[in-house]
């Protein structure tokens, strides 16, 4: 795993603007392009907890995660993001931890129709690429996540997850337009904030979360908002990689 994360937190160091693949369409470049722009302010509301609702949902922790999906529908977050965020939840904790949350997220909206409350049900991801084109596709979106190719010892071993990533996680799921992917990756931190034994996993998504336009600053933003919300591992655990991540 140290190879993985060592090739991931090079894109630290570079410029947002990465060499994407010849077969990439102009549209397609376009759009990749957008999603690497840097964000010039502090994070939204809506943003920090989009990582509360990751983490809470990583641990199990339902009670805080009911508190967590009613603050951030209060603050503006739609139906369709909480769904979204706790759907892509599944390629970092699995799919129990996953169906658990979006369970709860059922219960939380239909709790708050009962109250009169409506929420804003959001937008639905546009067209997909076809199964034959999501391994280019997915190949495209981790470069320009990362910064470079990735690649590996690991994946020469196993060569079957190397395939997974690229076609599943990046081809199909971060290929979901109804996220961004600055939004993604604040999810996928704040999950593995949460998380025990993922500190490598962790200092590789705040070098992609560079990348695609956050910066070191705005991520710390998250560590006063966890100890607010009694996430104080994740707190820990954040500030203790952001540290890390400076320092490399």
């Amino acid at each position: 795993m140290k190879n993985i994360s060592t090739a991931l937190m090079v894109c630290a160091a570079m410029a947002a603007s990465v060499t994407v693949s010849e077969a990439a369409s102009e549209d397609d470049r376009k759009k990749i392009e957008i999603q690497l722009l840097k964000q010039t302010h502090p994070l939204t509301d809506q943003q920090k907890n989009v990582a509360l609702i990751a983490a809470y949902a990583a641990t199990g922790d339902m009670g805080g995660l009911h508190s967590s999906l009613e603050e951030g529908l209060d603050a503006g977050l739609t139906v369709s993001d909480c769904r979204e965020v706790l759907v892509q939840l599944y390629a970092y904790a699995g799919f129990p931890r996953s169906l658990n949350a979006l369970g709860e997220l059922m219960k939380v909206v239909e709790s708050r129709k009962q109250r009169g409350i409506k929420d804003v049900q959001g937008s639905q991801p546009g067209p997909m690429p076809s199964p034959e084109e999501m391994l280019a596709t997915g190949t495209r979106n981790q470069t320009a996540l990362v910064g470079q190719p990735v690649k590996g010892p690991l994946f020469e071993f196993a060569p079957a997850i190397d395939q997974y990533l690229k076609t599943h996680l990046f081809g199909d799921i971060f290929v979901r337009d109804n996220l961004n992917w600055k939004t993604r990756e604040l999810a996928t931190v704040g999950a593995l904030s949460a998380m025990s034994g993922v500190e490598s996993q962790l200092k590789s998504h705040l070098a992609v979360s560079r990348n695609v336009g956050l910066s070191t600053e705005q991520l710390a933003e998250l560590v006063p908002f966890f100890l607010s919300h009694h996430q104080d591992k994740a707190a820990e655990q954040l500030q203790s990689a952001l540290k890390v991540l400076t320092q490399d």
